[in-house]
């Protein structure tokens, strides 16, 4: 049997608001500096938001700034605590000389099973979560078990909306041959006012799904020096691009750095099961960064419907 499994969540789900409001402060810095660097870090839940971290930057932002971010995307209802202080001066040093701001191991995937070059499954969840959402604008989650390319199980909870009327949204997106409908039952308290979020606790929606490995890090709040985002970006790009160039089935890429260094400890490819070492690129950070783009205000996007397969500069080979 070849049975795979993907679910997704809606933006208004608390891992992906925690998520959102990082990557709004991120680009609300580069918007004023394009080389700031940011790692921050958002816990909400129960009439509470904490935003943390570290921020290195030109742009003087003030916290009654960054209030009006988050309020923005949550309403005025939550005691906001903000503790942002400047990055320590040892991963400056090497981010200043054009090193990587961290160690770390990030992957790249395309597949020829969908228009998007994602996993089938995967884009599968996300089509339907965001087929839901546009009714439904709410907290919620989907998730597809597949065999081949046969629906096997649908399952759909989301908040504000009766379990009949959403079987027949669902039944009217998706055939399965089963389907699980608000299974614990009808719900009306979702977001931070139901559940804790953190930035980073949705890594495999994020990316790939389930069936591709995840290097370990985080991409919200974090500005391109950071290679756990800027090197998982072009990992895609060199997968989409290589998938074209080679005519293959499916690509999955490996990039590995050491924190400070400007070259990856590892760059390799698997090509419809054939390794090779990724030869044409230049995979380090401030080559990266330079060739997508990436110090323009653009990762608010990102944090609400996945980082790979929406039509970004990275998609596209």
């Amino acid at each position: 049997m070849n049975i795979k499994t993907a679910e997704f969540v809606s933006p208004k789900h608390p891992d992906k608001i925690c998520d959102q409001i990082a990557d709004r402060i991120l680009d609300y810095y580069l918007k004023k500096d394009k080389y700031s660097r940011t790692a921050i870090e958002v816990m909400g839940g129960h009439n509470q938001i904490i935003i943390i971290g570290e921020v290195r930057s030109k742009a003087k932002i003030n916290k009654k700034e960054i209030a009006n971010l988050v309020h923005n995307l949550t309403g005025k209802k939550y005691n906001l605590t903000i503790n942002l202080v400047e990055q320590s001066p040892e991963i400056a040093q090497g981010v200043e000389i054009g090193g990587a701001g961290d160690q770390g191991i990030m992957i790249g995937y395309a597949t020829k099973e969908t228009k998007s070059l994602m996993p089938l499954e995967y884009e599968l969840a996300r089509n339907l979560c965001q087929k839901i959402y546009q009714k439904y604008p709410f907290d919620g989650k989907t998730q597809v078990t597949i065999e081949g390319k046969k629906v096997l199980r649908a399952v759909a909870s989301f908040q504000n909306v009766l379990q009949k009327d959403l079987e027949k949204l669902v039944k009217s997106l998706i055939k399965s041959k089963e389907y699980f409908i608000n299974p614990c039952g009808n719900w009306n308290i979702g977001g931070f006012d139901a559940d804790t979020g953190l930035t980073g606790r949705k890594i495999i929606i994020d990316s790939y799904g389930p069936r591709i490995p995840v290097g370990g890090g985080c991409f919200s709040g974090k500005d391109p020096s950071k290679v756990d985002r800027s090197a998982a970006y072009m990992a895609r790009k060199i997968a989409v691009t290589y998938l074209k160039k080679y005519r293959a089935k499916e690509v999955l890429v490996k990039i590995a750095y050491a924190i400070g260094q400007k070259q990856p400890l590892m760059k390799r490819t698997l090509i419809d099961n054939k390794e090779m070492e990724i030869q044409e690129f230049n995979l380090t950070p401030q080559g990266i960064i330079k060739f997508l783009d990436l110090r323009k205000p653009i990762y608010s996007k990102t944090s609400e419907w996945g980082h790979f397969g929406n039509n970004f500069k990275w998609d596209k080979s």
